[in-house]
């Protein structure tokens, strides 16, 4: 058989179905019973049974397929609570259904076709102690795994961000330091008129005698270096005194912004 290219390089002859009428059958089984087989396994790979099936027959009853009753006995099974007795309830319509295997190696193969469909569940006897197994698994899946670990010694290495945690401590003191609004003084001004600040300048001096650089700027909204050259023109600056840090107006400003009040 020639392969199909669109088919990526794959055809029908890939799959195995020397198999494929042969009759298997189909079981939905409890969690509890599918990690039990599964460990089994793991631990033991030998062929040991994982169970048996027991089929019962009412010989008056034998051509009458619903007569038929399928029980499941366990061999081993991983917990005292693990029921070892099971009902298999027959499925009569179901989807026609296939079973396929792969190997490793991307073999396919079918296994056989299913013949019954079966639903098991824990036998009537056992049912109180399938309850108590799953009542147990609802708790367990409750319990929170985090738990709560007070640190006697709250300094040195214990208390050391781990990395990868530096994002998720908060900021501190230099850090609020860091997002503090922009300052006045670093917001960007525009100039006066020269002559325009002079005037104004006169007037602040008439209120009070002594200004700090800061007051000034505030005052006036105007450039700290700007308002520097203004005030090393028409002021004296204190540096010692009770008005030390302050500016005043030179004593010909003061005679001249004193009359300037007096008219």
């Amino acid at each position: 058989m020639e392969e199909d290219p669109s088919n990526g390089g794959n055809s029908s002859s890939n799959l195995e179905t020397s198999k494929a009428d042969k009759a298997v059958w189909l079981m939905k089984c409890p969690v509890v019973v599918a990690k039990s087989w599964k460990s089994y396994h793991t631990s033991s790979p030998d062929s040991t049974p994982l169970a048996k099936v027991v089929l019962s027959l009412d010989p008056l009853q034998s051509d009458d397929p619903s007569a038929l009753k399928f029980t499941m006995e366990m061999s081993r099974t991983e917990t005292g609570n693990v029921p070892k007795s099971y009902s298999l309830n027959m499925f009569k319509d179901f989807v026609p259904m296939g079973v396929f295997s792969e190997t490793p190696q991307g073999r396919v193969a079918m296994e056989g076709k299913v013949e019954h469909k079966f639903d098991m569940k824990p036998h009537e006897e056992n049912i109180e102690e399938y309850s108590k197994l799953c009542r147990e698994r609802t708790n367990k899946s409750m319990i929170k795994n985090r738990q709560i670990q007070v640190i006697n010694n709250d300094c040195g290495v214990n208390m050391r961000p781990m990395p990868g945690m530096l994002g998720l401590i908060s900021s501190g003191s230099k850090d609020k330091k860091k997002i503090q609004p922009v300052k006045q003084s670093d917001v960007k001004r525009t100039r006066r008129d020269r002559g325009e600040l002079e005037d104004i300048m006169f007037k602040l001096f008439e209120r009070q005698p002594n200004w700090a650089l800061k007051q000034l700027v505030q005052e006036t909204d105007q450039p700290a270096q700007f308002l520097k050259e203004i005030l090393n023109e028409l002021c004296v600056y204190n540096k010692r005194g009770t008005n030390q840090g302050t500016y005043e107006l030179k004593p010909e400003y003061k005679k001249t912004a004193e009359d300037t009040g007096a008219d």
